[in-house]
Formats: structure tokens, sequence, C-alpha cells
């Protein structure tokens, strides 16, 4: 996918991250910071990715721009809520969402959940691998925004309600080889992650 105008990625670091003690985008795989990871990622599919976070302190020193969740909505969709408005805001087409903590996610994320998108002709594109849904991981078109106010009113708050509110197409990755969407949520995922970066 060619970065430019029609795409915002935003890296969502909104969790609190207490099974793994807190301040789970500054834990370290190979050394280097989970946000990092996240960053080297969307640098893949932008020149400019942006992260949005619940508490901002959580991320430690950025270089890139930054914005909060929208704090009248819990959870990733606050994330996604907020990167929308961000989009919306700089004319973009479609926002990718990635999590902080997925840092094998496949190179060609952004390409072929543009070619599912472009074929289902609006809505999303979620992530899936081993039949496991990953909405975290999903392009958007902006223009679902505008469906949101509507959803948030039936009390739901899960990334999956709302794909499924907006219409979403499943894209499968093979799980041969590895995990791509490992998702680090405590030590063992963490010591797992190191592993599998050493092999």
């Amino acid at each position: 996918m060619t970065a430019g105008h029609d795409l915002v990625v935003v890296v969502l670091a909104g969790g609190e991250g207490r099974r793994i003690g807190g301040d789970k985008p500054q834990r370290r795989l190979a050394g280097t910071r989970l946000i990092d990871h996240a960053l080297r990622l969307a640098a893949r599919w932008t020149d400019e990715p942006i992260v949005a976070a619940r508490d901002l302190a959580q991320l430690g020193p950025l270089d890139i721009p930054v914005i909060a969740d929208d704090p009248d909505i819990a959870g990733p969709l606050g994330g996604l809520a907020a990167g929308l408005d961000y989009a919306r805001r700089a004319a973009a087409a479609r926002l990718l969402t990635i999590p902080a903590d997925m840092p094998f996610l496949p190179d060609d994320l952004a390409d072929r959940l543009a070619a599912a998108l472009d074929a289902a002709g609006g809505g999303a594109a979620l992530g899936q691998s081993g039949g496991q849904l990953y909405p975290i991981c999903a392009l958007w078109e902006v223009g679902v925004k505008d469906a949101l106010p509507g959803y948030l009113a039936t009390g739901r708050r899960s990334l999956r309600g709302f794909a499924d509110t907006v219409g979403f197409v499943a894209v499968e990755w093979p799980t041969a080889g590895g995990d791509r969407f490992l998702n680090i949520n405590d030590a063992e995922d963490l010591a797992r992650a190191e592993g599998l970066w050493r092999a």
C-alpha cells in the first residue's frame, strides 16, 4: 500500500496492561520497547504513524503525534474513535489500526486488508489467523465514524460489535511458521515472544 493522504495508521496503546505489571508499551522485547516495535511495523505502511492511548504518560518519550483515546468510550473502541476523528481531519479515506503488543504482524497486513476492503465495497476488513478474528488489526473506512453514535447508544463497546454494525470482511493469514498475531498480555507471552524473536 502506498503511504499518503488516503491512509492513516494508528497504534492503539490504550490498555492498562495490568497482567504484565502496567506500562505495557514500555515493556521490552529483544531490548526494544513494545511501542517501538509497533511503530517499526507501522512505518511499513505510512511515513507518519500516530499513537492513541488512554494514559499518555504510559507511552514514554515519543517523537510522533500522540492522541488521546475518546474519554467517553471504554476499551480500544475509544482509540478507534480518536483515530477516525484524526483521519477525518487529515482528509484520509481509511484508517489502519494495529495494537502496541503484536510485534510479529505480517508485512502484507495493509495490502491484503485493502484488497479485501476494495472487494467488499466498504465498512472494515479485519485480520484473522487460525480462525480467530483480530478486530484490533483492521482497516476501516473513515466514514464508519458516522455509525458510532448509534452503536454506542446500544450500550455495546466492543470493536467486533462495531465491525458487525458497519459490515466487515475477514482476511485469513496462515499459522504455519508461527502465529503472526501473537498478542503479548503477560510475562508468559513475553517469554514466548522472546523465543520466537531469537528463532
